[in-house]
């Protein structure tokens, strides 16, 4: 099945695999998304929609196996303070569900900042904009597709 997202990187002329695995609605941490589609948790990159105080809106990706650092987005995108948004806003302002979040395809042109970590890996995992479809992208060509800022946004999770 072909998702928006893959659309656009077919548009691109970007090469892709879409792997597939089964949704468990009630566990959609990145780290069993890594596991069902047999990669380690730190390649597997989630989407996090995030509120800043001046800039607005924004989408942060950073490795599954991480939490999103708010003061160092904060200071990346030009806002004195940020936060994730609600989960019951996530899919009016992306147009995604919560599992199947992706830069690409959003219902808006939001500004997208990327963890530093990405450029570790030779191959990534982001949603396919779908829960249960994974695309593996070279990160490269993800930056390319989506023109984000890069940089240290992550730390370990308490």
């Amino acid at each position: 099945m072909k998702t928006n997202a893959a659309r656009i990187l077919d548009s691109l002329g970007i090469a892709y695999e879409l792997r597939t695995y089964e949704v468990d609605p009630d566990d959609l941490a990145a780290e069993s998304v890594a596991a069902k589609i047999g990669l380690p948790p730190e390649q597997v990159f989630k989407t996090l929609v995030a509120k800043g105080d001046r800039q607005g809106i924004c989408l942060a990706v950073i490795p599954g196996s991480m939490q999103l650092d708010l003061k160092a987005l904060a200071q990346l995108s030009g806002d004195r303070k940020i936060e994730t948004v609600p989960l019951k806003e996530v899919q009016p302002l992306t147009g995604y569900i919560r599992g199947g979040v992706t830069a690409l395809g959003c219902k808006k042109d939001y500004p997208v900042y990327v963890d530093e970590l990405i450029e570790l890996f030779d191959v990534i995992s982001i949603s396919a904009g779908v829960r249960g479809t994974q695309i593996l992208i070279a990160p490269a060509d993800y930056l390319r597709a989506i023109r984000p800022k890069v940089g240290e946004i992550s730390k370990e999770k308490d």
